[in-house]
């Protein structure tokens, strides 16, 4: 945007891209380009009304001039109507150069629209622009492009992503989702500090608890008391479309199907565990977890039920889901992790949507299975937690202080464990014995 200074100001008026803080990477927000943008043109509407009054100003100058004009021509006269012309002549520029503010604010936000839908029309083609290739490279194992990389590669195939599930699911029967059960396992007290960092470690530990458990947390916040749903990634080794909702398959449920079956679960884990009706609940996933956490700020069923306020999401592609405007998300990533691209679709930069991204060089933890990549880890995750707890970015510190107004400063909660069972598929039927064919006949 080109830069305005409007008389007598501290300066110009300025559109910040990206911030970066040490090895984060920021997007959205308050400090995104989205709000900026929304702010001034929200300054730019005020500058109009201004202008409209000035004009009325300068109609009221013109009016007493002409009646001056028709008075007698004495020197007081004279003098008075070269004061109001003086006047008017200086309310016309700071009117006129108002409106040169506020159009030219119009237009920059204009050719910052037309420029993001040419670059997403030529992404759509498969054509990367060349600050892309830049960014196009792989990991440290050399096995796996990296964030931006993958982006562009399922660019074009998030396009057809429906026609593809809906091929798959005919294909492969297992893949087809089914609904889930929800059976009560052990309530422990736990100590629980509310941070973003206690967010992603719980999930450490409900997907160490075993395949298929998920784990609601009761807080207390000053007398409010307010839920965690914690939602672990993708557990592979079992059989795929078995009874672990976490499968693979269960990606299916959530990319494809909304997650429509794991948010029943979850409405009712909610409500074995206490939750009431409109209690505040937070939402936080990892890899596939994230995915259904976001699914749930979009699930009309689940925020009839409960005030979805916070999601957090870590490693997960969830650029494609559109949350309510009054759920506050942040969106960790990685530029070494390839899966939060795999949908294709990058996370819009709006206000109530955050997404961090991790640009430091990393390797595999010693002792650690090189699973999907190094940029996937959790630990890596989790240390990005608290240097976002740490930071001062302007969009990261407002993220954070809606997540403490939900669970408070922390202490003694309550977690119950969940197990999570897909039903049984439907057998199909057995095709008859020839000796049956010809009895029938």
């Amino acid at each position: 945007m080109a830069e305005v200074t409007p008389s007598g100001s501290a300066g110009p008026i300025q559109v910040s891209g990206p911030a970066v803080d040490g090895g984060l990477e920021i997007r959205g927000g308050i400090g995104g380009i989205a709000f900026q943008f929304e702010e001034l043109m929200g300054g730019a509407e005020k500058l109009d009304d201004l202008a409209s009054e000035l004009a009325a100003v300068e109609a009221e100058v013109s009016r007493i001039q002409s009646g001056l004009r028709l008075s007698q021509a004495q020197a007081f006269g004279t003098e008075a109507e070269i004061s109001l012309g003086e006047a008017q002549r200086s309310v016309q520029a700071v009117r006129a150069e108002l409106q040169a503010i506020s159009s030219q604010v119009r237009a920059s936000k204009h050719d910052y629209e037309m420029a993001e839908a040419a670059t997403n029309c030529f992404a759509d083609m498969g054509i990367p622009s060349l600050k892309d290739f830049e960014h196009v490279r792989m990991d440290v194992a050399g096995m796996f492009p990296d964030l931006r990389g993958t982006d562009l590669v399922f660019r074009n195939v998030a396009r057809a992503r429906h026609h593809i599930l809906g091929l798959a699911e005919t294909l492969v029967p297992p893949l087809k989702p089914r609904p889930v059960a929800v059976e009560r396992q052990e309530t422990v007290p736990i100590e629980f500090d509310g941070s973003l960092a206690s967010l992603l470690e719980r999930v450490r530990i409900i997907d160490e608890r075993g395949r298929g458990y998920i784990e609601v947390l009761e807080t207390d916040n000053g007398g409010q008391k307010a839920y965690v749903v914690v939602l672990p990634g993708t557990q592979t080794g079992g059989e795929l479309g078995g009874a672990n909702p976490f499968d693979e398959a269960g990606i299916v449920d959530g990319v494809g199907n909304g997650s429509a079956e794991l948010n029943a679960a979850v409405l009712q884990a909610l409500e074995d565990a206490g939750a009431e009706r409109g209690a505040p609940v937070v939402a936080v996933g990892y890899s596939q977890g994230g995915i259904h956490a976001m699914n749930l700020a979009a699930d009309e069923l689940f925020l009839n039920e409960y005030d979805l306020k916070y999601v957090l999401t870590a490693g997960s592609p969830v650029g494609g889901i559109v949350p309510t405007s009054d759920v506050e998300a942040l969106h960790l990533e990685h530029r070494q992790d390839w899966v939060p691209g795999t949908d294709g679709t990058p996370n819009p930069d709006t206000r109530n949507r955050v997404t961090v991204t991790l640009i430091d060089q990393v390797g595999t933890p010693e002792g650690a299975g090189f699973g999907l990549g190094p940029g996937h880890q959790i630990t890596h995750y989790q240390e990005a937690a608290r240097r976002v707890a740490a930071s001062d970015d302007p969009s990261l510190m407002a993220s954070t202080a809606v997540l403490g107004g939900v669970l408070g400063a922390g202490g003694t909660a309550t977690a119950t464990r969940f197990a999570l069972s897909r039903s049984k598929r439907p057998e199909s039927p057995t095709p008859p014995r020839p000796s049956e064919i010809g009895r029938a006949r």
